[in-house]
């Protein structure tokens, strides 16, 4: 258990060098797209400037950020391209965890190279891992593995045959086939495609219980458990997306402005744009408040409440529909420019293909609605459904 209860805070540093990093970001987008993986030169710049370390735990060089550090983080490098800020958050999740989860020797050997592992997975509709002798066998086929193509390591959840365990695995890439089949609408730069692996051997401490919320080092951050801190990456990236969105959508229409029959003479444009700022400003707003609650709450020495847990689940959800409809609203008011390749398209599809991400979608809404009203006495969150 950790003996740092309290949550740690990084400070500025990462989210200014992020700042820096949007020209480069911004210029290599287009071909990151073309690819689909990030470019060479994007990666190795977010590697120097530490941000795949701003997750993991500061006893293993780790920036250890807050809650509300890593949402402003990941909002600035989803506003620079929503790919990249996409690959930053899973990766950056998935280093974190494996930093404060697995057992030392575990921690020893992925994180004593000169710069942090990259560590790409998927943990949902798990695999089996078959007990052996101071491991697992692993199998199973895994989907959306984002940021893989730039990996050494695979996350992977898989539920140990004959029991009702599921642990996560992480394994060297030499174990894992890559499928390479991400053909996608949107968020195509983040080369999340589908893997297997086939009979791995994976030694127990490169494992740990997918639910666990008492971290081996790090500090309160990690007491939220891995499905809980998921929900700030996806949070982060909404808020940079939708800002993103309405600025491309403003800088269209000033650009446009005095030219007859363009929206930016349009009373009823103008409208539609108030109210589209408001929604997002609102559910931007719900976000903040939300984990400025739960960094309370850890630097309380506290856990999160059935309530907060419903909470952060549904800021998240209506921030991601606020933002699927903020970019139905930009790319219908950008004429033949949406029509065309270019940034407002291509915002446009990265914001459906975020908004399709199950942790946005009904069930969790449906349960957050049913603890709301008071139905769900006695019950608390696992992963997406309240339980009792």
């Amino acid at each position: 258990m950790s003996d740092t209860p309290r949550l740690h805070r990084a400070g500025p540093t990462l989210l200014e060098r992020a700042r820096d990093l949007r020209t480069l970001i911004e210029r290599e987008a287009g071909r990151a797209e073309a690819a689909g993986r990030l470019t060479t030169p994007v990666v190795d710049a977010l590697h120097a400037a530490g941000l795949f370390g701003g997750w993991v735990p500061v006893p293993l060089g780790g920036a250890e950020q807050s809650p509300r550090e890593l949402l402003d983080v990941f909002e600035e490098l989803t506003y620079a391209d929503p790919s990249t800020g996409w690959v930053v958050m899973a990766t950056t999740l998935e280093n974190g965890t494996a930093g404060a989860y697995l057992g030392d020797d575990a921690v020893e050997r992925l994180f004593k190279g000169p710069r942090m592992p990259l560590i790409a997975g998927q943990g949902t509709r798990p695999g089996v891992a078959v007990p052996e002798n101071g491991g697992f066998r692993l199998t199973g086929q895994w989907s959306f593995a984002s940021g893989m193509y730039h990996a050494q390591y695979a996350h992977s959840a898989a539920a140990v045959e004959g029991t009702d365990e599921v642990r996560i695995f992480i394994s060297p890439m030499e174990d894992v086939k890559m499928l390479g089949n991400w053909d996608v609408l949107g968020l195509r730069a983040t080369g999340s495609i589908d893997y297997t692996i086939d009979g791995a051997f994976v030694p127990y401490s490169q494992s740990h219980d997918f639910g666990t919320t008492e971290p081996l080092r790090g500090g309160a951050i990690f007491r939220l458990g891995l499905l809980d801190q998921a929900l700030i990456c996806h949070s982060g990236w909404a808020l940079g997306i939708g800002r993103r969105l309405l600025d491309e959508l403003a800088g269209y229409a000033a650009a446009r402005s005095g030219r007859p029959g363009q929206i930016a003479g349009s009373d009823a444009f103008h409208a539609d744009f108030a109210r589209a700022e408001a929604r997002f400003r609102a559910a931007a707003a719900l976000i903040r408040e939300t984990w400025d609650d739960v960094e309370r709450t850890l630097d309380e020495g506290g856990r999160l409440s059935v309530r907060q847990e419903t909470m952060v689940r549904l800021a998240l959800n209506h921030i991601t529909s606020t933002i699927a409809g903020v970019a139905g609203f930009v790319y219908a008011s950008g004429g033949t420019t949406s029509l065309r390749e270019g940034l407002i398209q291509r915002l446009f599809r990265d914001a459906q293909a975020g908004a399709a991400h199950i942790l946005s979608g009904p069930q969790a809404l449906q349960e957050c609605g049913r603890e709301l009203a008071g139905l769900a006495q006695g019950q608390s969150w696992v992963v997406l459904a309240l339980e009792g």
